[in-house]
């Protein structure tokens, strides 16, 4: 039997989010978290940890997402004149991997907030390269940091 693209496209974002809210759980748990009262974790800080990963990939698989978040960033929704629009102004960043995990953010928020989906998907192949890619990204940076690993294997502190 045949899955749909849609479908397919259903169960990569059901596997994307988790992978995400997993990995977000993480950097909390080990206090890589924003310095407030609300627990929210600190990408930046994930991102100075994780640099080395992102500035010298080490699989061909990581290099080519690294390469593909520099190269084609997913946009930011946002209202202008009143109407949904997108706009293309990079996150602000310190260094490449803190650009690259801003970028998985937003692929995130996009995702999450409706910008990629409405009832369809919007740009499937796009939505598609940018959940594998922000896959491959997520996987190989809580790999490369024992804490964070150690607390995704273990799946709670």
């Amino acid at each position: 039997m045949r899955v749909s693209r849609s479908a397919q496209l259903d169960t990569l974002a059901f596997e994307f989010f988790r992978e995400f809210a997993r990995c977000e759980y993480c950097l909390k748990a080990v206090g890589l978290r924003e310095k407030t009262r609300a627990a929210k974790a600190n990408w930046g800080a994930f991102a100075a940890e994780v640099q080395n990963i992102i500035e010298s990939p080490t699989s061909a698989e990581l290099e080519a997402a690294v390469a593909y978040f520099v190269d084609h960033p997913p946009k930011k929704q946002v209202i202008r004149d009143g109407l949904l629009d997108w706009d293309e102004k990079l996150p602000d960043h310190k260094s490449k991997a803190e650009l690259v995990l801003r970028l998985v953010c937003r692929v995130r928020n996009n995702l999450f907030h409706g910008g990629k989906f409405n009832g369809r998907w919007f740009e499937p192949q796009r939505s598609e390269e940018l959940m594998q890619h922000g896959l491959v990204v997520l996987r190989a940076c809580v790999e490369s940091h024992p804490r964070v690993q150690e607390a995704y294997a273990q799946r709670a502190i």
